[in-house]
Order: structure tokens, then sequence, then C-alpha cells
């Protein structure tokens, strides 16, 4: 049972979703053992962490090979929780009938156990788990209410080791997660500079003053960033097409990374791999080029340039 005090996170890490062009978790078409192997190895070679967003057949994958295999990395494991409310915010469909909300918090409960069992059958690998993701931000189509998730946490710190998190956008820490806040071992944010219109050049500054006002709301509490990243492409769907590229990219990333290490504050970076099953059918989407990498495994400019570095 997690009857101590929290250690603390302080590796760096980056968001890892392993799926190729033709394949997607919507689909059930899941990357193969051999494709998987051969990201993990990459990706060790300059992260101590990666991120896994849900408790589904790649995420097993990834586990039993860095156990089976001794990959030199640490995973923090999230528990994918959908929708327990409807949400008319939601621009894209966040309404849900009764009838699949209380299939949803069924499917909620069996992955929230999934959660606590492989993360005492792999507590040599998995350091740090999450009760959800972005599901009470008020635009997401998998809405939960916060005391939900907050028994989600407590679930799980009954039957677990390690640290347990809920990672979220910063805003809704500062307002309407106060009391998760008092539940959580560690407060998880999300920062996107450039889904807020900020330009590179205000980038790190406008991270740093997300990142303050959540860690000057909660001293007494490690605050670290589970998302923050750069698209490379955009259709103009949310991001001025102008505001992207590989070279801005690189720039945020580098300067993100070295704050990162003045400040000793853990970063998961948002990601590693280009997910073209991500977003519209359009090739220029920005859900689908936020990765270092692209699909086809060919490192971008952040690479090039060395960004990448255990810290």
């Amino acid at each position: 049972m997690n009857l101590v005090t929290p250690r603390r996170l302080n590796h760096q890490g980056i968001c890892y979703s392993g799926y190729r062009p033709g394949q997607s978790p919507d689909d059930g078409l899941y990357p193969s053992e051999h494709e998987i192997a051969f990201d993990l190895h990459l990706l060790a070679e300059d992260w101590d962490a990666i991120r896994l967003y849900a408790c589904d057949p790649h995420a097993e994958t990834v586990l039993r090979l860095i156990q089976r295999e001794s990959i030199d990395l640490k995973v923090m494991l999230g528990a994918y929780i959908g929708a327990e409310l409807s949400n008319e915010n939601c621009p894209w469909g966040g309404e849900h009938s009764d009838e699949q909300l209380a299939k949803n918090k069924l499917t909620n409960a069996q992955e929230v156990a999934r959660l606590i069992t492989w993360a005492n059958q792999y507590s040599d690998v998995i350091d740090c788990l999450a009760a959800g993701n972005e599901a009470t931000v008020d635009w997401t189509d998998h809405l939960v209410d916060p005391e939900s998730v907050a028994d989600y946490v407590r679930e799980i710190k009954a039957a677990t080791t390690q640290p347990v998190t809920f990672c979220e956008n910063y805003v809704p820490w500062l307002d309407k997660l106060e009391g998760l806040a008092n539940v959580v071992d560690v407060i998880a944010i999300h920062t996107y500079p450039v889904w807020e219109y900020k330009s590179v050049s205000e980038a790190l500054a406008y991270t740093k003053a997300n990142f303050n006002a959540v860690q000057d709301k909660y001293p007494e509490k490690q605050v670290i960033i589970t998302e923050a990243g750069w698209a490379t492409a955009s259709n103009g769907r949310g991001i001025p097409p102008e505001n992207v590229s590989e070279t801005h990219q690189s720039r945020y990333l580098k300067e993100l990374l070295n704050w990162a290490e003045e400040d000793q504050i853990l970063i998961y970076l948002f990601e590693a791999f280009d997910e073209n099953w991500k977003g519209s059918d359009h090739p220029l989407e920005p859900e689908k080029h936020w990765g270092i990498y692209r699909a086809n495994r060919q490192p971008k400019m952040a690479v090039q340039q060395g960004i990448t570095s255990r810290v």
C-alpha cells in the first residue's frame, strides 16, 4: 500500500506512442513487438523515461519488452478513463447517452484494475502512475467529475507503491482541481504555448508562467510537466501554419530542456514520434506532427541538432 511519502521524480522523459502508418488504437491495429523494441532501444539512447497513456495491448508489450530485455527506461503508466459525463462544451462532440456513460464507468473500473495489476507486476519498470489524462478540462470529449478522478487516485494509492498523479492542462489545476490536488502525490500539468497562439519567441516564458502559477498554488507538492511540445506542420486548424516548423520545434525544445535542467523540473516531452492516425484525414493536420521523429522514424531537426540528452 502507498503509505509513505512519495519519492521525488527527477529524470527526463518523453511521451511514447508507437503507432506507425496504417496502425491505430481506434481500429485495434497495434505495433508489433519488433517495431516496439526498435523504438524503445532508440529512445533509451537519449531518454531516461517514457510516458504511456493507457493500459492497452500496446502498453503491455512495452512493459514486457523493457523488463525482458533490461532496457534502461522507466515508465509512467496511465489509465485512460473515458467519459462519465456529457460535455456540451466539447467542439468535436462530447454528448453521450446514459447507456454509454454507464458502460464507460465499468470500462474505467477495469482500466484502473489493470493499472494496479501491472504496477505491481512491473514494479521494477513503472515508477509513476496516472489516473487519467485531460478528463476534466472544459473542452474534453471524455469528461469525468474531479471527485470521481479522486476516487480512482485513492483506489490506486491503496494498492500500489508508486507515486500517483493525474495528467491535465494547467488551467483546471488553478481552480476546479483543488480537491484532487490534495489527493495526488504529484501534480502533472500540460502546457502548449503554440495552441494558445504564442510565437516561439514567447513560448518558454509562457510555459514558465503556466508552471509557476500551479507550483505557487501548491508549494508543498512536486509539479511536473507531462506534456509540452511544438508541432512541425499545420493546415491552419487551431495553429497558424507560419507558427510551426522543425526550426521552431528545435528552438522551443532546446530552451525548454535547458530550463528543466537548470531548475530541476521533470518534463515528459510531447512527443517521440509523429502519429498519422490522429485528427482529420488532412496530411497537415497538426495533431499528427508533434514528434521529434517522423512516423517513418527519421529524426527531425531537433534530434539532429542534439536537443535530446540525459540530464
